[in-house]
């Protein structure tokens, strides 16, 4: 499959992206830092440079690339978690307006038969919560699968030693059983561990 990541160097894409050239699809990674393409192309992806609220480029650069499939990793999220408070309303932002300009990216391509999009396993309170339910109802909508991590943990992530409260879900096992949702029908993955 020809398979478009968006949010292709967070911690899920940077693991996705080369399990997904590892089993023969051709990959077109996003960021929106021009810095990172280099790593994407050394991953053995088509690197493309674009910022998600950028709507009439993202359109042009998912059409030029006509995938079968579409992956949202999308986040705004800092790299330190105390700093976390004050990137809210950005991956809220990601979550509401991001979703649905990829959503009619896809749309517009008019060859994306699968859209999968990260979500989260546990209930969130306030805007945050609103944000996810807007995002799972807008990609069910559109007959996409919802991928409902557990909070992530391994290298790179906010609990790089130590496991987080459940539910959980390793970093790379949560990259590799979103390769195997792409089989997976329109609804809600939960991925968490056992």
């Amino acid at each position: 499959m020809r398979i478009f990541v968006a949010g292709a160097t967070g911690v899920i894409g940077i693991r996705l992206v080369p399990l997904l050239v590892a089993d023969g699809h051709a990959v077109a990674g996003m960021t929106r830092s021009p810095e990172k393409a280099e790593t994407l192309r050394a991953l053995g992806a088509e690197p493309v440079v674009c910022d998600v609220f950028d709507a009439d480029a993202l359109r042009d650069a998912v059409a030029s690339f006509a995938p079968d499939a579409v992956i949202h990793q999308l986040t705004d999220l800092p790299t330190d978690a105390r700093r976390f408070p004050k990137h809210v309303a950005a991956h809220n932002r990601i979550r509401r307006d991001g979703t649905q300009n990829l959503l009619a990216a896809a749309h517009a391509a008019g060859t994306v038969r699968r859209f999968l999009a990260q979500s989260v396993a546990w209930q969130l309170s306030g805007d945050g919560g609103a944000a996810v339910e807007e995002l799972e109802r807008a990609v069910l909508d559109r007959g996409g699968v919802v991928l409902r991590y557990g909070r992530l943990y391994g290298p790179g992530t906010y609990f790089e030693r130590d496991a987080p409260e459940p539910p959980r879900v390793h970093v790379d096992e949560a990259a590799r059983r979103t390769v195997a949702a792409l089989a997976a029908p329109s609804g809600v993955l939960t991925i968490v561990e056992r």
